[in-house]
């Protein structure tokens, strides 16, 4: 490392505490970035396919322009009228089916699952909250308790229990039942059961569009249609958090829900949103915001200001203008396929999974034992990025390879990709420990 670099995570661990972390063993000093690319200090370039943040790509023009025009005029809250904010939720609202149609704006992902929870409450009356075990919500204090990707340092609150997510390359139940996706639904009415035992009743059930921490896991319709009615027969709400697989990432629809043919009662949204700036939304039918205005008001400094509304209407028209949904379906199928190919060659590769530019390579050193490879990944990034590549390692045994980046990638830059991965796969196996 450059005595520049250290120095910055010298000041930064005293400044900002140890609590923060950054990536790989040679942490990246980046200072710019455009379209899919990054380019650090020195120049260097890099090709992101981690960042799902700048969803249309790092600094689009059209949106940098809408948000410096806005911001130069007039920045307040939603306690004036200002055409920008409805007009961006008129636009959203329009992107969605069935009867969701009334949004709140607020900041992050963390804001929108946080209202999320006191909305189902106000209107079901219960405070009971399910989850999927490993997922990643967001970290207020009560988000965090649904948000159980890292392992728990304190029991969780009574009101809140886990169920496993369908995952059938390595979960509780394996794609040879006959019924994967009920047995899995399944686990929610133990869910309830365990709820009921505590007093309690479900106001809710959070649920992902494709299940990322655990390891990008892309549920059946059945398993999400089967969620929604055994919650909503106990008195809840289902909320989807599309923050990371809405706003057209998996390429079939615009929200990850409508793939499996379902209309949640309430639905989050974020980081994506505003391509970078700090903006999330809440999105429910008229007749729960009603219900829900009668218990509170709701008021967010920051939340739906004339700039972040600017930003995400100018993010909206970039996703229409550019095409970016059948875009995403094409660059998806090619990398998937590319990867498959990538699959006949190494076998460290034990499954693919996902779909759209929402992609995971789950590594093991066996395919029969399905041994995590665990210390073959971490190798695999450092590689990558010494090659100017940038992705993520997940899964509960760190083994699992993450695809995410931006929207606006195409299949020149899944060669990219796709090379350097295949060099990194024979070089980690290379390098790897004898001793296993």
């Amino acid at each position: 490392m450059t005595d520049k670099i250290e120095n910055l995570i010298e000041r930064r661990v005293r400044v900002m505490g140890p609590a923060y972390r950054h990536f790989y063993e040679r942490p990246l000093y980046l200072v710019r970035g455009e379209g899919v690319w990054l380019y650090d200090d020195s120049g260097e370039r890099y090709l992101d396919c981690y960042n799902n943040v700048p969803s249309v790509g790092h600094c689009h023009p059209h949106v940098v322009e809408a948000l410096t025009r806005q911001a130069s005029t007039l920045n307040t809250h939603t306690r004036y009228l200002h055409h920008n904010i409805i007009e961006y939720a008129e636009m959203l609202a329009d992107t969605l089916p069935g009867n969701l149609s009334v949004c709140t704006l607020v900041c992050t992902g963390t804001e929108a699952n946080d209202l999320a929870y006191r909305i189902a409450r106000a209107v079901t009356g219960n405070d009971g909250a399910i989850y999927t075990e490993n997922a990643y919500h967001g970290n207020s204090t009560l988000v965090h308790e649904l948000s159980p990707e890292f392992r728990r340092k304190r029991a969780a609150p009574d009101f809140v229990v886990g169920v496993e997510p369908p995952y059938t390359y390595r979960g509780p139940i394996g794609e040879d039942h006959p019924d994967v996706a009920g047995a899995y639904a399944d686990l929610v009415d133990e869910a309830i059961a365990t709820l009921d035992e505590r007093g309690k009743a479900p106001a809710m059930m959070i649920i992902d569009s494709i299940y990322d921490a655990k390891g990008v896991l892309t549920p059946a319709p059945e398993y999400q249609q089967a969620v929604h009615r055994k919650v909503r027969a106990a008195g809840g709400l289902i909320v989807c958090d599309e923050v990371q697989s809405g706003l057209t990432r998996l390429g079939d629809n615009y929200w990850g829900f409508m793939d499996s043919h379902v209309v949640p009662d309430i639905v989050t949204m974020g980081k994506p949103m505003g391509d970078g700036h700090p903006l999330a939304v809440v999105v429910t039918t008229p007749e729960i915001a009603a219900e829900f205005a009668k218990e509170s008001q709701y008021f967010n400094t920051f939340g739906g200001n004339p700039v972040s509304a600017a930003v995400g209407k100018a993010v909206l028209e970039v996703v229409e203008r550019e095409n970016i949904l059948e875009k995403v379906k094409t660059t998806g199928d090619y990398i998937i396929a590319g990867l498959q190919r990538l699959a006949d060659r190494h076998s460290l590769i034990g499954e693919i999974r996902g779909k759209g530019l929402f992609i995971a390579v789950e590594l093991v050193r066996d395919r029969a034992s399905k041994e995590p490879a665990t210390e073959e990944t971490a190798r695999i990034l450092e590689l990558m990025r010494e090659t100017g590549v940038l992705i993520a390692r997940i899964g509960q045994f760190a083994n699992v390879l993450k695809i995410r980046p931006p929207l606006v990638f195409e299949p020149e830059h899944a060669d990219l990709l796709l090379a350097a991965l295949d060099e990194s796969l024979g070089l980690a196996v290379q390098t790897a420990p004898t001793s296993r």
